[in-house]
């Protein structure tokens, strides 16, 4: 399997693309701010020829290239419809007194072809499986995709900004609920299997046998304490 990621932009949010082997089809994840180039060079790098752009959630740090380089390959784009209106008008994620921040020359909306994702979907995409969780908190519309174990590699997760390496999305924004978040977690990552890696929406790579035993809203779920829910999130993205 290949997975070629990249922290894009000033949110630093990190994009994958990932197929079977270089040199076939794959799929985009989370094409955000300033993705575009990073994306065209990781497709000329390893051969790749997309098909289709997943996303975990609509903040703007994680959809702001799903426009050009879903025309640009001529490929759907796919979203969970809680979350399907921010393609289109981003600013909703934004508090009032904030507004929209300036984040350069964007070119927002609905590409061509919009698929919805569904809880509990399987998507079988340039031969990958992906498994779609519903797991809002972060946004309404957050999801998480889960690649199964192969003979060469562990089960991937793609967390999205639902799990970091130490940390948790943030839900002070509309849309966010730490109550809800909490749960998706208890739903969501605490049954996955320790060997499981993580790839989420800011950072490093990690594992959920590490965040079990490290994490500390993680380990709060997993106890089933309640104070995790009054503990502020370090702010990563949106």
């Amino acid at each position: 399997m290949l997975i070629a990621g990249f922290p894009a932009g000033s949110f630093g949010t990190n994009c994958y693309l990932v197929a079977p082997a270089a040199g076939e089809e794959c799929v985009i994840i989370d094409p955000g701010v300033e993705a575009t180039q990073g994306v065209e060079e990781a497709v000329a790098k390893h051969r790749l020829k997309p098909v289709a752009v997943v996303l975990t959630h609509g903040h703007i740090d994680h959809i702001a290239s799903v426009m050009p380089v879903c025309g640009a390959h001529d490929v759907p784009a796919w979203i969970h419809p809680s979350d399907r209106i921010l393609l289109s008008e981003p600013e909703r994620a934004f508090p009032r007194s904030v507004g929209m921040p300036l984040l350069g020359d964007l070119t927002v909306g609905e590409p061509d072809d919009v698929r919805e994702l569904t809880d509990g979907a399987e998507l079988k995409l340039a031969g990958l499986e992906l498994t779609v969780a519903h797991a809002p908190g972060h946004t309404k519309g957050s999801v998480t995709f889960r690649m199964p174990e192969q003979a060469d590699t562990p089960s991937v997760f793609f967390s999205g900004d639902l799990l970091f390496a130490g940390s948790i999305g943030r839900t002070d924004l509309p849309g966010g609920d730490h109550a809800e978040i909490l749960e998706s977690l208890a739903r969501v990552v605490l049954p996955l299997d320790d060997s499981t890696v993580v790839l989420s929406g800011h950072g490093p790579q990690t594992s959920i046998g590490r965040e079990r035993a490290t994490n500390p809203f993680l380990r709060e779920v997993a106890a089933g304490l309640g104070d995790g829910a009054r503990r502020p999130a370090p702010r990563r993205g949106m």
